[in-house]
């Protein structure tokens, strides 16, 4: 049985600090076709890169959805285009998670919008600085797509970044990319791959590994996220700054916390550095929280709840605290219905607050800093679901979309305001990154 301990993996950082890196039952969750926007919160921050994401059917749900908003609150425009989609159509993506057999389990994700056409990418792709490809089992299909494959090997022969994960080094494999031992990492089926196609393999271990060898970036899937980020910052040529280093966050889940909304600000925030843990108060360090998918058909409509990937508690309740960190945050789903009857959570984002530290929620989790007392007086971003309550709190909804920084809390309405949540806070946290 393949070990899914890759689950457990806390967030740690990666060295910056001035160095260059390397050489819900819920409305509002019908926008995920419209495109994500740069999101620079600072002039450091100036959008001056753009990343082509080769996407389809079925493609590995995080794998697209991290690197979309941790590189668009950075500021980088991606474009994300689909053989035979057009902008405005939308892939189906797949959750990949282990549920106690001896292969992952496949279950079915977020829509994922296309926003760009692929003919005229694959006809200049030279105004691109990376290529982002998710693995999932789309790989298969496009790997036998000439246009796809021809798209790959003119980013090789450009030597402009790849990113590969999971299973989506089967692209490079067919076109040609992997000849002469480059080495790589991949899910470990696609082994055999690899060696056939004249590349080296390197055993993923530790899960967290992306492996660069030249402008070939590849790792096992999502928990290799962190180190993704940053690598292909560095391949582009990013400079970044953590200000004082370091930075602490903590992210508070219990189960059907938003899958998002809980994986991609703890991903993202640690790819710039900082370090990462999330907590509950009912559950040990090593035990997962189940998440919860809402992805409504059409804006403000309700959205079913479908199980999501597990998102793992990295850190003992015992051990969080505002001391121990620079910044909390309280992700959405149901997850805050069941932290709200805790007081020792009601009481821990209220001392972060008093101590002068970044707290932020997004989504349901406005209810818990409702309840701390925190909203009232504050203008916030709130969608449909949280704007009664976040009214009856105090607090001033002044966007319905977004995200909204009231001196050090943030506030966004769900998940596809992701990015400028995301830039918010590594804006308050000191974090520059410039290309």
């Amino acid at each position: 049985m393949l070990d899914p301990s890759w689950l457990s993996l806390s967030a740690h950082p990666i060295e910056l600090k001035g160095v260059w890196l390397g050489a819900q039952p819920a409305a509002d969750r019908g926008r995920a076709a419209l495109e994500v926007q740069p999101s620079p919160c600072s002039t450091s921050m100036a959008p001056s890169r753009r990343v082509l994401m080769l996407c389809g059917d079925y493609m590995e749900d995080y794998e697209a959805a991290v690197p979309l908003y941790a590189l668009a609150a950075l500021g980088v425009a991606v474009d994300r285009i689909a053989p035979g989609k057009h902008p405005g159509d939308a892939c189906l993506t797949a959750v990949h998670e282990f549920l106690g057999f001896e292969l992952y389990t496949e279950l079915p994700g977020h829509r994922f919008a296309v926003t760009a056409d692929f003919a005229a990418a694959a006809a200049n792709p030279s105004r691109y600085d990376a290529l982002v490809v998710p693995g999932g089992r789309f790989a298969e299909h496009l790997s036998a797509d000439e246009g796809a494959v021809a798209l790959v090997a003119a980013f090789a022969e450009m030597r402009r970044p790849v990113v590969l994960t999971c299973h989506s080094q089967l692209l490079l494999a067919a076109a040609g990319g992997l000849a002469g031992g480059v080495r790589c990492t991949a899910f470990f089926g696609v082994r055999p791959v690899v060696e056939l196609a004249g590349g080296t393999w390197v055993d993923p271990e530790p899960f967290s590994l992306c492996v660069a060898d030249g402008h070939v970036l590849s790792a096992i899937g999502w928990p290799a996220h962190a180190e993704i980020i940053a690598k292909l910052l560095a391949a582009m040529g990013a400079r970044a700054d953590a200000g004082r280093g370091g930075q602490r966050v903590l992210v508070l889940c219990a189960d059907y916390v938003d899958d998002y909304e809980a994986n991609v600000p703890f991903r993202a925030l640690a790819g710039v550095g900082c370090r990462v843990e999330s907590a509950c108060p009912t559950k040990r360090r090593g035990e997962p929280c189940v998440t919860a998918i809402y992805d409504a058909v059409k804006p403000g409509a309700v959205s079913e709840e479908r199980r999501g990937h597990n998102f793992v508690v990295t850190a003992d309740w015992a051990d969080a605290s505002a001391d121990g960190f620079d910044c909390v945050v309280v992700p959405g789903g149901r997850a805050p219905e069941l932290l709200v009857t805790h007081e020792s959570a009601v009481a821990l984002v209220r001392e972060f607050a008093d101590k002068g530290k970044v707290v932020a929620s997004i989504g349901q989790g406005h209810l818990l800093l409702a309840a701390a007392g925190l909203l009232r007086g504050r203008r916030c971003a709130s969608g449909v679901p949280m704007r009664v309550v976040s009214r009856l709190a105090g607090a001033e909804v002044v966007e319905t979309e977004g995200a909204v920084a009231d001196g050090k809390v943030v506030t966004a309405a769900g998940w596809p305001d992701l990015a400028p949540f995301v830039a918010r806070l590594v804006d308050l946290l000191g974090i520059t990154v410039s290309f």
